[in-house]
């Protein structure tokens, strides 16, 4: 099998370079669509049966197979790059010391791996026409995945494991990710101007930072848990007390303990007439997703390091990371899970992206391999 697909890597390089053209930011379900019906396009080519486009709850996704199938391969076309990026970081093919190396919008984050799955199911109906699996591409993973989530659950009702194709850490397989939770935090105070009368206004930005500040200390060192304010904005002109600031805050965190403190730490804050001095604010946002322990994927951990030595690959490891994934949700179902199955490389949400077309064949084979592993008799 291995074989056989490194014969078909360049027809991979040239599937992600038409997945990579196709821009597809979270924000625009338009691009998202197309981005979607490119990858069903792909599948059209690819495999015997076509996938489906559907829309769930304003979000394009693309099914392939059963919608509760046995294993399912999970990943999504969305990125978080903008409209234009192709222009500043267009899609290129080099060789370059680690090896021949792709770079453009999303390639590595994670359009290389939602090829690669297409490639593996291909690998599988080979030698499994029978194989109950199935592939679910969302795309608005980068924005919280607030619209598939429960498509995501659903698809994995019956499931025996969700093998989710984001990219590797440094090539490693992703065994536990920690938590996430966002706010979006509104600031309301009161204009005056600021040369006239500042004193009968209430400065929702200087409310705004000493919030930020506040909130940047409800971190854990001792249990790796962070809070950071990532975004923020304010006012309207420069001589005016601005009267809304706004705050964005991104919450990371290994255990539902911990996110709930924060999350309880966050809307006491938030209601601190000491931190708002005559300001209020509206909340949005909250926890999202739960930790994935490593108890999740260590029977998968164990399978792939097995299947490696039988099929000559070498085995990649597998480590506990910090950003989280719709595998997740799938590790919180109680579904075994494995993550970063993708591609190899690094850089994401970068402008240095950047993925190593030599470890397709090889991440193609691993996932095909696991998947037929899974669906085999005992």
């Amino acid at each position: 099998m291995l074989d056989d697909l490194r014969l078909r890597t360049a027809e991979m390089v040239d599937d992600i370079r038409r997945l990579v053209e196709v821009e597809s930011p979270s924000s625009d379900p338009a691009a998202c669509l197309a981005a979607v019906e490119e990858a069903a396009a792909l599948c059209a080519e690819r495999l015997p049966q076509p996938a489906r486009v559907e829309t769930h709850l304003g979000s394009p996704v693309l099914r392939w197979g059963s919608t509760t199938p046995r294993v399912l391969l999970l990943g999504h076309v969305d990125t978080v790059w903008p409209h234009g990026s192709l222009s500043e970081i267009p899609w290129s093919v080099t060789v370059e010391e680690a090896g021949t190396v792709l770079r453009g919008p999303g390639v590595f984050d994670m359009k290389v791996g939602a090829v690669q799955a297409i490639h593996a199911i291909a690998a599988i109906l080979q030698r499994m026409p029978d194989a109950d699996v199935g592939l679910l591409l969302t795309t608005d993973e980068e924005i919280g995945s607030t619209n598939s989530r429960q498509l995501i659950l659903d698809s994995v009702s019956r499931a025996e494991a969700a093998l989710v194709l984001e990219p590797s850490v440094d090539g490693s397989l992703k065994s536990a990710r920690k938590g996430t939770s966002w706010y979006r935090l509104t600031v309301h105070g009161r204009a005056a101007h600021a040369g006239l009368d500042p004193a009968s206004g209430i400065n929702a930005l200087l409310a705004m930072s000493r919030l930020a500040l506040a909130l940047s200390e409800l971190g854990n060192h001792a249990f790796e848990t962070t809070v950071t304010p990532t975004l923020a904005s304010a006012g309207t002109t420069d001589n005016t007390v601005p009267d809304r600031a706004t705050l964005s805050v991104d919450v990371r965190a290994w255990s539902p303990e911990e996110q709930q403190r924060v999350d309880d730490e966050v809307r006491r804050l938030i209601a601190d007439e000491s931190l708002l001095q005559g300001a209020h604010v509206d909340v949005e946002g909250g926890l999202n997703r739960p930790a994935m322990p490593e108890s999740s994927a260590l029977s998968l951990v164990a399978r792939v390091d097995r299947l490696c030595r039988e099929v000559g690959l070498t085995f990649p490891g597998a480590r506990a990371v910090g950003g989280a994934s719709d595998g997740n949700f799938t590790a919180a179902a109680g579904i075994a899970t494995l993550d970063g199955l993708g591609a190899v490389g690094a850089g994401a949400h970068a402008v240095t992206e950047w993925a190593l077309v030599e470890a397709i064949p090889e991440r193609t084979a691993m996932v095909a391999a696991l998947v037929l592993d899974l669906l085999s008799p005992a």
